[in-house]
């Protein structure tokens, strides 16, 4: 992911936002961080991922 996101344009990805002021092991972390809290809230609400989506 972090390869990837060093590669698209920087001004419409999270993880390219982050690199451009942080390391890469640091976004890795980061990004595991968002992911992992995603995956617990569509869990503890039954829900379905949605990309994109923005809460109300």
């Amino acid at each position: 992911m972090i390869r990837r996101a060093r590669q698209d344009n920087a001004s419409k990805n999270w993880a390219a936002k982050l690199l451009t002021r942080k390391p890469a092991r640091l976004v890795s972390v980061a990004l595991a961080n968002k992911t992992a809290r995603i995956a617990w809230a569509l869990l503890a609400r039954n829900e379905t991922y949605v990309a994109g989506a923005v809460a109300p």
